[in-house]
């Protein structure tokens, strides 16, 4: 049997951590600079690294059943979250109505749809040399800042902002993953990393949302012609933090990799939390340094929790539309099962 390799589940616990660590500090940016600072330094690339590695294991999709797989793997489970979240937020938000929108992702469930819509892109872009798919890909991130109509609405701007690095991964081979972990840059890695949270310290009036994808240049800047340019300088900085990553993810087994491999559930659960916590009394309880190294213990302690097998059995007819875990959690817990 194919052991699996514990560097992409390392990395898939890091960028879940920051996923979920980010989500969290969210309340306390407008606190304190290095606060807002260090958000905008893992928004830089936590998500866009978490694509990256999307892409490199897409290259299955030309296979027969490829797209009915994907479309069970990816629109059912959004579909279903879509509305589980639409009546949750309901209660904790006290909206005055609940809409059910399938076209308008729920907060964190743009990545489901616009995963769906990469994958479809591969069968059009995967045709050409990579070197002018990256191109195009690119271009169109920028292009489509200049279109208002183009934002949230079904995740588009986000898909075409994001595209460029799920089209990387694609075209990354493996061996390019064993150089990063080959070479010797943790030094030089680190030091990239800090010089983008002091660029980002240091940057006056700099709008976090500019990393979300999800917005028309109009909405982010007052001089459109400089929002393609601006999108250009983020993408190169974005590249120099996802490499900087790659190369100080871990090889090792550790006690956290096992949580890497469930990084889906932690993605489509952490909500029904985040969202709690930040419309709770819990927000500004503490002074905001202790807040901030409580909140990456809790963040920690909640991937756990969100990776056991009791919660991964309980979830995984929702999210795999499956019961396989919840058949193994069921026959473990009896009394008569040989353990």
């Amino acid at each position: 049997m194919k052991t699996r390799d514990a560097y992409y589940d390392n990395a898939k616990f890091l960028l879940i951590f920051l996923v979920v660590f980010g989500h969290f500090i969210q309340s306390y940016i407008f606190e304190e600079k290095w606060i807002y600072t260090l958000y905008t330094t893992i928004y830089t690339f936590h998500m866009p690294a978490f694509i990256l590695i999307s892409g490199f294991f897409a290259k299955g999709f030309h296979q027969k059943g490829y797209l009915g797989k994907l479309t069970k793997k990816l629109i059912i489970p959004y579909l279903i979250f879509q509305g589980i979240y639409t009546i949750y937020y309901y209660f904790i938000l006290g909206d005055s109505g609940i809409e059910l929108d399938p076209f308008n992702p729920q907060w964190s469930l743009w990545y489901l749809i616009s995963l769906f819509f990469w994958n479809v892109m591969l069968f059009s872009f995967a045709k050409w040399r990579a070197g002018i798919s990256l191109f195009l890909a690119v271009a169109l991130g920028v292009l489509v800042g200049y279109f208002d109509e183009i934002n949230s609405y079904l995740s588009l701007s986000r898909t075409f902002v994001f595209f460029p690095f799920f089209l990387l991964g694609y075209y990354f081979k493996k061996e390019y993953f064993d150089k990063f972990r080959s070479m010797k840059l943790s030094i030089v890695s680190i030091l990239v990393l800090v010089c983008i949270f002091v660029g980002y310290y240091l940057m006056p009036d700099f709008d976090y949302k500019w990393l979300f994808g999800s917005k028309p240049y109009a909405e982010l800047v007052s001089s459109q012609m400089m929002g393609g340019l601006i999108r250009l300088g983020i993408y190169a900085i974005t590249f120099l933090a996802i490499f900087s990553f790659l190369s100080l993810v871990p090889n090792n087994r550790y006690f956290f990799t096992k949580w890497g491999m469930s990084s889906i559930y932690v993605y489509l659960l952490h909500g029904f939390f985040i969202k709690y916590f930040r419309n709770s009394e819990l927000v500004g309880t503490l002074n905001h340094n202790e807040e901030i190294m409580i909140l990456s213990l809790i963040t920690i302690l909640l991937i756990a929790f969100l990776s056991s097998k009791l919660i991964r059995s309980m979830a995984q007819p929702l999210i795999e539309l499956k019961s396989t875990f919840f058949r193994k959690y069921v026959i473990n817990m009896s009394p008569n099962s040989d353990r």
